[in-house]
């Protein structure tokens, strides 16, 4: 894709910084919602991760969670222990391979995680009610493209090839 140049070379600076400013700030609050709802459910922030990848993706492979959420096989075990241990999550045979496990999300406790959600998912709603379906297009390629690059620069930290600064 093409960089678009248009504007002055300073504006555009701003407005990039602005962007990257505010989408600093939208990770601190979804932090801070989560962490609240972990709260009220009794969940682990990184274990709230995990679910989510279960939930959205799963069924998932222990191994294959771990590849999604960047952990450690033995810590996703631990993980995995705790969700089970809470209801939230069962292990089950592969009827492929019954030497493999499968994690699937349990839907009754997934109803109450969603509730304590609903306020922000009502106000998702609204704000992007305000947008044409041409600009909701246009926010969802940005979104999706900031997630690559973010799962980019993970990968590149991960392998120990990224940049090294002091």
């Amino acid at each position: 894709m093409s960089h678009v140049t248009s504007g002055s070379g300073r504006a555009r600076r701003q407005l990039t910084t602005q962007i990257k400013d505010a989408l600093r700030d939208l990770h601190n609050q979804l932090s801070t919602l989560n962490r609240q709802v972990g709260v009220q459910l009794a969940i682990k922030d990184t274990d709230m991760d995990c679910l989510d990848l279960v939930n959205r993706h799963g069924p998932l492979s222990p191994s294959n969670l771990a590849r999604q959420a960047g952990l450690h096989p033995a810590t996703v075990t631990g993980i995995l222990d705790r969700l089970e241990n809470a209801g939230w999550i069962a292990r089950e045979r592969d009827p492929a391979d019954r030497r493999a496990v499968t994690v699937r999300a349990l839907p009754d406790r997934g109803r109450e995680m969603y509730k304590l959600f609903a306020g922000m998912n009502s106000a998702m709603d609204s704000i992007c009610g305000d947008y044409d379906e041409q600009q909701l297009e246009l926010l969802a390629d940005f979104l999706r493209r900031t997630t690559d690059a973010g799962l980019t620069a993970t990968r590149t930290l991960t392998a120990g090839t990224g940049p090294v600064t002091t």
